[in-house]
């Protein structure tokens, strides 16, 4: 199938406007890899240091040209996600030994949990923590004695993180290996209707906590369609995971074998060997297009729109809100998985998952098949699953058609015409909106402004029952550089409830929302943020403000509010507590979230 000309419109706007950076950055990376593999370029002393706990590894690694492979892992206990890598490590070391190869740890790298942070103080280190994982995975390679990086991680932040640095270190094969979902416990939607019953006050905490933990209950992802299996879909179109491999169950033997693979593939495309991939070839604009065009099909985390630019920055690609707003007009919503549906992502795999998908869209013109991958080359080859035959695996072509047509759909009957996510634009500035689970009569809402500084007082301001009439819920001084733009994720019960209650309302925030937020229209990741100028600092209560998501129109529609002065809060609170001293230096030199909110990729960059 010819490219859809819109897909082609949008990757040429975006070649074109990264021309400069990307020119620069690939003269970097060829600069790199043509001094050949790093180890040989060592002082004696220098690579002493480097095998000195190698064992009986150190002769390979110091007399010959096999290839050493550096793993970057997030593991740690307390993710559910990434507990299982614990022992993915040990794991690529004996495949490594058995190709004839090497393998070292070369560094940890932080992983917080947003769940385990909704709602507190430590949320605003959450976003910040990518650029801060970017630079520790930058310290593990920096010692520049490896062929090409194994990257463990899969959440939020991780994965976006790890990918800015397999950009920086563009010039050596990045492969990612994720530890999958957990297994369904308790479903999504029951989990919803018991918060919403603990906010309206019908139940107590004792089953509020009975629910939540029937959910999050083993090792692996949580199952819902968040940021954290976004980021595993966008690793497959972005051909950076092995396809078919990002929604195998941990602690399955097809989940070992995969691993496996991975392994053995990323010591195969070394400058070593034949066949030789450097990440900076697999990370370009074609990528990027796919991985955007992945999100609207799915109806994926909002999170992403801060991530993806801040990750193609990272390559030398620029990418701007409008990219994402023309690509999700012309890209159908192909899956609902909660929060978009009832379903979760281990019923999305076993319906046809990501290989289906990625199917429908190639045959509808919607993605680049001429990318290079870690498997090779053709998106193609995303397709086809893996499957295991008395302990061999092997790749197969997929089913070939949904097995649940309330789960996922083919391109030509798909659940709307049109992706999962909306530019909003006009005298407030420019947001997104998440669509793909909000109901088409409720994405058009023009009330009157109630205006709060934290989510704290607007869930008060619900318990004492002031909301009695169609509201937009505006949470001002959430954005990158008053705290950091934490997730106000637990707003979510509290406009569901009065959303239910048969009024309209609407969220319009400077600061984010959690990939799981569902139903309740929220205009996020305003820009220019309140202390930056924004006019949402200029914002009262009573001013008429209309969104509209079907048109992609957020307005404040009151007269004379651009003349009044600005409010300044005391936001002083915001820089204490629980680590976020040592991120004053972030808050301050942190870019726009329309630019990928980093600070270690300038938004100038």
């Amino acid at each position: 199938m010819a490219l859809h000309p819109i897909v082609e419109k949008v990757t040429d706007r975006i070649r074109t406007r990264s021309d400069k950076p990307r020119s620069a950055y690939l003269a970097r990376m060829r600069a790199a890899a043509e001094d050949g593999p790093a180890r040989a370029h060592l002082t004696c002393g220098n690579q002493a240091h480097a095998y000195a706990a190698m064992g009986d590894q150190k002769a390979r690694l110091a007399g010959t040209r096999a290839p050493n492979l550096g793993i970057v892992t997030a593991y740690n206990d307390m993710l559910s996600a990434h507990q299982p890598f614990e022992t993915f490590p040990e794991l690529i070391r004996r495949t490594a030994h058995a190709a004839g190869a090497t393998a070292q740890v070369a560094g940890g790298v932080p992983a917080m949990c947003d769940g385990v942070t909704q709602g507190q103080p430590g949320m605003e280190l959450s976003l910040f923590s990518r650029d801060v994982i970017a630079m520790a995975a930058g310290v593990a390679l920096s010692h520049n004695t490896y062929d090409a990086a194994a990257y463990l991680g899969v959440c939020d932040k991780i994965v976006p993180g790890l990918i800015m640095a397999a950009a920086t270190f563009g010039h050596i094969p990045a492969i990612f290996i994720p530890a999958g979902p957990m297994t369904s416990g308790l479903p999504n939607d029951e989990k919803a209707r018991v918060r919403n019953q603990f906010a309206t006050g019908e139940v107590g905490r004792d089953k509020l906590m009975e629910a939540e933990m029937a959910s999050y209950h083993g090792p692996g992802t949580c199952t819902f369609y968040g940021t954290a299996n976004t980021n595993q879909m966008l690793m497959e179109f972005m051909g950076l995971h092995l396809p078919g491999s990002s929604f195998v169950n941990p602690n399955t033997p097809l989940r070992e074998a995969l691993t496996v693979a991975a392994t053995e593939r990323a010591l195969a495309i070394t400058a070593l060997g034949n066949a030789y991939t450097p990440a900076c070839d697999v990370l370009d604009e074609r990528a990027f297009v796919n991985g955007i065009v992945g999100l609207m099909a799915t109806g994926g985390s909002t999170n992403l729109v801060i991530h993806l630019p801040a990750m193609a920055r990272a390559a030398g690609v620029v990418l701007d809100l409008e990219d994402f707003a023309e690509l999700s007009e012309i890209t159908p919503l192909l899956a609902k998985v909660y929060p978009n549906g009832l379903a979760d992502v281990n019923h999305f795999h076993a319906a046809g998952g990501l290989g289906y998908m990625i199917g429908q869209l190639l045959e509808a013109g919607l993605l680049h098949d001429d990318t290079k991958t870690v498997a090779g080359d053709g998106l193609d080859l995303y397709t086809q699953e893996p499957q295991l035959s008395d302990g061999a695996l092997t790749w197969n072509k997929g089913a070939g058609q949904s097995l649940n047509d309330k789960i996922l759909r083919p391109a030509t009957d798909p659940f709307q015409k049109s992706g999962g996510l909306k530019q909003l634009a006009g005298n407030l500035g420019r947001g997104v909106m998440k669509v793909s689970a909000v109901a088409p009569e409720r994405r058009v809402i023009e009330a009157r402004a109630r205006v709060f500084q934290d989510q704290g007082s607007v869930k008060a301001a619900f318990q004492a029952g002031e909301f009695t009439e169609d509201t937009i819920v505006v949470v001002r001084f959430q954005g990158p550089k008053a705290n950091g733009m934490p997730e106000l994720h637990n707003l979510t019960p509290t406009l569901s409830v009065l959303q239910d209650r048969g009024l309209k309302v609407a969220l319009v925030t400077d600061g984010r929302m959690s990939g799981a937020s569902g139903k309740v229209p929220a205009c996020i990741h305003v820009t220019p943020e309140a202390t930056e100028g924004g006019l949402l600092a200029r914002i009262a209560d009573g001013d008429l403000i209309r969104v509209d998501a079907e048109a992609g129109v957020l307005e404040v529609l009151t007269e004379g509010v651009a003349d009044r002065p600005a409010e300044t809060p005391d936001l002083s609170a915001n820089g204490f507590g629980l680590g976020r001293e040592l991120f004053s230096a972030f808050r301050a030199n942190v870019g726009p979230a329309t630019s990928g909110a980093s600070v270690a990729v300038p938004a100038d960059s």
